[in-house]
């Protein structure tokens, strides 16, 4: 049964026919629709196909439109902690955070505490509730240990609204990142399905049948001696861990990355990713938003090791 309090989100299938399971996590961004909770709202007669309850073996075809009722949120089940945030922005309705390595974002077994939902909680008082219990606010996420900027919201209008741009690609999310070896050709784009490795369940690969994925590249300058190359990527998609499962399919690893790198380190802590830039548009006032933050300090010094120019100038250029 819907709720009367339910946030009711729709989208219409552009794609060929598939099962209603395996549609719904590609039709919604995954921070509102993860595949687990794809089945569960199924299961709970919470969509709809054509205005009419849906099975999750229900076909769908293109053209139909698909209507999910996400219930109120249950009561946090995650402590507020006293965590200093580098805040970057905030108004009523988002903020905006340069995450430091280290920091997951939101809990999940084995990281109960000192999330960035934690620190959220404690810093907000008010977040949005269409992630579920456990990831209030969040729209999109980064790994463990790259660093930079992620947007969370403070209220379901503002969360949808920036759960479409990310759906339309009308949000940009820019990264540097240090890759091993010299990337050739110097700019381009990966374009591969990412799923989970048949081979390590806790790790994603390129597989066929994943999830489309698409990542934009170029290569801001590179060092011989060190063969390393410094990177400027752009995502078309957001899948889990992507511009390090690409970058590792086209053998070029991003440096330091303790899951799809090189055993050499580089004396990192992590991998050498940075989410630099994010450009969006407010919410609410409908204004056009560009925010950047400089890479870390192990990052910076990083660079100076292998030779490599941060080439700012041209990061932070304004896309076109």
């Amino acid at each position: 049964m819907i709720d009367d309090d339910a946030v009711i989100i729709s989208a219409v299938v552009n794609n060929a026919a598939k099962r209603l399971d395996s549609l719904l996590p590609e039709l919604f961004p995954e921070e509102i629709v993860s595949r687990s909770r794809a089945q569960k709202l199924i299961d709970d007669g919470a969509v709809l196909v054509d205005g009419k309850p849906a099975k999750a073996r229900t076909p769908v075809k293109a053209g139909a439109e698909v209507t999910v009722a996400l219930p109120p949120a249950e009561e946090y089940d995650v402590t507020p902690e006293n965590i200093p945030l580098d805040v970057v922005y905030e108004d009523n309705d988002i903020i905006v955070i340069n995450k430091p390595r280290g920091m997951v974002v939101h809990p999940a077994a084995g990281n109960l505490s000192g999330t960035l939902v934690n620190a959220l909680l404690y810093h907000c008082k008010d977040l949005s509730e269409i992630g579920g219990v456990v990831r209030p606010g969040i729209v999109h996420r980064i790994d463990k240990d790259t660093t930079g900027l992620i947007a969370a919201a403070k209220n379901d209008r503002s969360h949808l609204a920036l759960a479409e741009q990310l759906k339309t690609r009308a949000m940009h999310r820019l990264y540097l990142a240090v890759a091993e070896g010299l990337v050739k050709p110097e700019a381009g784009e990966i374009n591969a399905p990412i799923g989970r490795s048949p081979k390590d369940r806790k790790k994603m690969a390129v597989v066929k049948g994943g999830r489309e994925a698409l990542t934009r590249y170029e290569v801001l300058c590179e060092d011989a001696s060190s063969r390393t190359s410094l990177l400027r990527l752009s995502l078309d998609t957001g899948r889990t861990h992507q511009i390090r499962v690409h970058l590792r399919y086209i053998g070029h690893p991003v440096a330091g990355d303790p899951v799809y790198g090189l055993r050499n380190t580089r004396g990192m802590a992590g991998q050498a990713l940075h989410a630099g830039k994010l450009i969006l548009t407010h919410p609410v006032s409908g204004e056009k938003m560009s925010f950047s933050c400089p890479p870390p300090a192990d990052f910076e010094a990083l660079l100076e090791r292998t030779g490599l120019k941060p080439g700012e100038r041209k990061f932070y250029d304004e896309i076109g």
